[in-house]
């Protein structure tokens, strides 16, 4: 493989308790396919050559239902730790790659590979440690707000429930589209703590960790406003399996 060129680690080990399905979240279907089928065929037409797939809830439907596509490493993580700690049970296979490690969430089926490409364009284009995927959202209730500075450069995430006022009416949201330079993506996952309310390992405390160690972060609005729609429960799925047939997934 081209070590340079761009990887991508997939997160797919939650159950998705809100959508009572036994199945884990990323199998549940829209447009009749398990919907992280779709997160993978827009990596791979954004130019992403190897994808590692982070597996934990019934790891083995996930396996089963991927079989048939080639090239997918997997990754188990038998404690769901976080986000952050999904990641760094990758360390092992995303080490000594020199291009750019992109992290997707494996429910994220409107995800679109012009976006990613854009990104990697920025990305190249000015060597950045992580780049983050945003939008703007008129509604960002229950969404991490990106935090910028009096000339418009990325400070932070801040999540909603830490959110002042004057940030809670910020409407440039995260929408957990990650790219980070391999090198930097290891060092700051080994500094990476769980000194939280949940005992979680978080991927949004990397961008803190990469500014105070001093490399470049930043956040570009790219995607498209279709990305802003989650699943986190069945009224959502049927919500994005409509507006997928509308642009012409089925």
């Amino acid at each position: 493989m081209n070590q340079s060129a761009p990887q991508a680690v997939v997160l797919a080990a939650g159950k998705g308790t809100r959508m009572k399905s036994e199945l884990p979240k990323v199998l549940c279907e829209v447009v009749d396919r398990p919907m992280i089928h779709f997160v993978i065929e827009a990596l791979r037409r954004s130019g992403v050559e190897r994808i590692i797939v982070v597996v934990g809830y019934q790891a083995e439907l996930v396996r089963e239902s991927l079989a048939d596509i080639s090239d997918l490493v997997f990754v188990e993580q038998t404690e769901q730790l976080g986000t952050g700690h999904a990641v760094q049970m990758c360390r092992d296979e995303i080490s000594g790659h020199s291009g750019p490690t992109i992290v997707v969430a494996g429910d994220s089926p409107l995800i679109q590979s012009d976006s990613l490409s854009k990104l990697l364009k920025l990305f190249h284009e000015n060597e950045y440690a992580l780049l983050l995927g945003t939008l703007i959202k008129d509604d960002p209730t229950g969404l991490g707000r990106i935090v910028r500075d009096s000339e418009s450069q990325f400070i932070g995430i801040v999540e909603q429930k830490d959110a002042s006022d004057a940030e809670l009416a910020i409407t440039e949201v995260n929408m957990s589209t990650y790219l980070f330079h391999t090198p930097d993506l290891l060092d700051s996952l080994g500094r990476l703590s769980n000194d939280n309310a949940q005992n979680e390992y978080y991927l949004t405390d990397l961008a803190k960790l990469l500014r105070e160690a001093g490399r470049p972060v930043e956040a570009s609005p790219v995607l498209q406003p279709c990305e802003a729609l989650s699943i986190n429960n069945p009224q959502e799925l049927e919500l994005v399996d409509q507006k997928m047939r509308s642009m012409g997934y089925a």
